[in-house]
């Protein structure tokens, strides 16, 4: 009997793998649950399956598929808990693949569509070639370090912006709720993509104007997104390179800018934002903060996506701090939100 067949039949008619091998096989076959599900969003499986849901046929048919082949993929789908179906032949859409809509508010289609891309699962690749080296693997898996690529490659870009623009539709809110706005007149979001958290401060404070400073090809979802939530005649989009230069304001946000840098172009963004600051004014940085070894979270694994895409990293608070000392800032409130992600509010020395 194979390690595959003892695990899978010892797991009884539950049909679930038990114990360590169990848990190892879950996590050496991780990959193909993600390529499962940015397969899912790309073919917008989750749009197909909505409402009424659909066969196999006709989702084949609507998406220009191999009809055999869908089948399978939906009947794994549901074996994942992405779809169900009573009868075998007709698959419905579950809540976990409504996530994957295209229409649904909180979407998580576009991170999805960018967790399973090329751009990244071919530098995780070489994960081990990190560790070794201390290097990042973008370049040997593309061809480019991570940002130069993208910027050769227009429809990966897009899909990597609105990841960008999603993962902060979900968290804006959150951070809105414990960010202190009292005297701010210009509130600057230095590489802030499509813009979503200062359009949400903005939304909230009427009298708040709004800026992102971010790369050219940004600038037409940042500017759709500020004219769709009503807030495009206090706005600004700002073409530009936080390596050279950031535009002033009272109120600067720098969310998960820094974890993509090491630590030396870190203290030169941090520089760049304090020389931007109108006198009395803050910076806000927003990360994620690793924790003490052996706690369980994102962060971690998190650090290891910054070693092998780029040259960044998750930090703790204390090494945050000694970033901030060099560029000539101090901390002075560490603030939680609802999120895992806090507001760190920075003041020049």
């Amino acid at each position: 009997m194979s390690l595959f067949e003892h695990e899978f039949t010892a797991a009884g008619s539950a049909g679930r793998p038990v114990g360590d091998t169990g848990r190892m096989l879950q996590m050496m076959t991780g990959y193909w649950v993600t390529q499962v599900v940015r397969t899912a969003a790309e073919l917008h499986i989750a749009d197909h399956l909505h409402g009424d849901g659909a066969t196999s046929a006709e989702v084949a048919e609507a998406e220009s598929l191999d009809p055999g082949s869908t089948f399978r993929f939906l009947r794994t789908c549901a074996s994942l808990g992405l779809a169900g179906s009573a009868d075998g032949k007709r698959f419905t859409s579950t809540s976990l693949l409504d996530t994957l809509r295209s229409d649904a508010p909180d979407s998580l289609r576009d991170l999805a569509l960018w967790g399973g891309a090329e751009s990244h699962w071919r530098p995780w690749g070489r994960l081990a070639d990190a560790i070794r080296t201390g290097s990042p693997q973008a370049e040997a898996a593309l061809g480019a370090p991570i940002f130069d690529w993208l910027a050769g490659a227009p429809g990966e870009a897009e899909v990597f912006t609105h990841a960008m623009t999603a993962m902060t539709r979900g968290l804006a809110h959150a951070l809105a709720d414990v960010i202190d706005l009292e005297g701010a007149r210009v509130a600057v979001d230095v590489g802030g993509a499509g813009g979503n958290l200062v359009h949400t401060l903005m939304q909230r404070h009427p009298g708040l104007t709004g800026v992102v400073l971010d790369l050219p090809h940004v600038g037409a979802e940042a500017d759709a997104s500020a004219a769709g939530l009503g807030v495009m005649d206090r706005f600004t989009f700002v073409g530009g390179d936080f390596l050279d230069e950031v535009p002033s304001g009272d109120l600067l946000l720098l969310k998960f800018v820094l974890h993509d840098w090491d630590d030396d172009t870190c203290v030169r963004i941090l520089r760049n934002c304090r020389d931007a600051l109108e006198p009395g004014g803050r910076l806000l940085v927003m990360e994620l903060l690793v924790d003490k070894v052996g706690t369980p979270g994102l962060e971690p694994l998190m650090d290891l996506n910054m070693m092998a895409l780029s040259t960044g990293r998750e930090r703790s608070l204390d090494e945050f701090g000694a970033l901030f000392e060099r560029a000539g800032l101090t901390l002075v409130t560490t603030t939680p939100s609802s999120s895992k992600v806090p507001v760190l509010t920075l003041r020049p020395v």
